[in-house]
């Protein structure tokens, strides 16, 4: 063989080299690259989904979250209005405790009052039944005796001893 030979470029050899390569391209990208790529494209589907899956949980999430957030403030404002009515309540039960308290006290200081009043005139009638009934005694004695300036003295002490007494 030849040096040349092997050098050279053989035209039927290039060409049988070429439609070599492209016969191997073609096997290759129809049997090799398009079962590899329907792979990936069904991994890269799949990864889709998951974070598809993982974007509408994440937003489930949040919404309950938030639902969550909402009930939360309307639980403190219901439990401040609670509050609030309790604290109402209790002062418009405090006043009218008050109120009635205060009614029932003017209610005995009325009644006390009126005892007083009612002990005070019956008193006032049972000295005057002693007084009259001393004076009778006085004007008595007096028509029984004459009275000097002395006895008459004397008879008005008694009578303020008697009246002192009868007290």
């Amino acid at each position: 063989m030849d040096v040349q030979e092997l050098v050279g470029i053989v035209p039927w050899n290039f060409v049988a080299t070429l439609c070599n390569l492209f016969i191997q391209v073609y096997l290759i990208k129809r049997f090799l690259f398009k079962p590899i790529n329907g792979i990936l494209e069904k991994r890269r589907a799949m990864a889709d989904a998951q974070i598809r899956d993982a974007q509408k949980a994440k937003e489930e999430a949040n919404a309950i979250k938030s639902e969550y957030e909402q009930n939360m403030l309307e639980a403190k404002s219901r439990a401040s209005e609670i509050l609030t009515s309790a604290q109402r309540t209790a002062a418009i039960q405090s006043e009218e405790m008050l109120k009635e308290a205060t009614a029932q006290a003017a209610a005995l200081r009325a009644k006390a009052e009126s005892d007083i009043a009612q002990e005070k005139r019956k008193a006032v009638n049972e000295i005057k039944d002693e007084i009259g009934g001393m004076a009778m005694e006085i004007a008595g004695k007096v028509i029984e005796r004459e009275i000097s300036e002395k006895d008459h003295a004397k008879l008005i002490d008694e009578f303020i001893a008697n009246v002192g007494d009868a007290s």
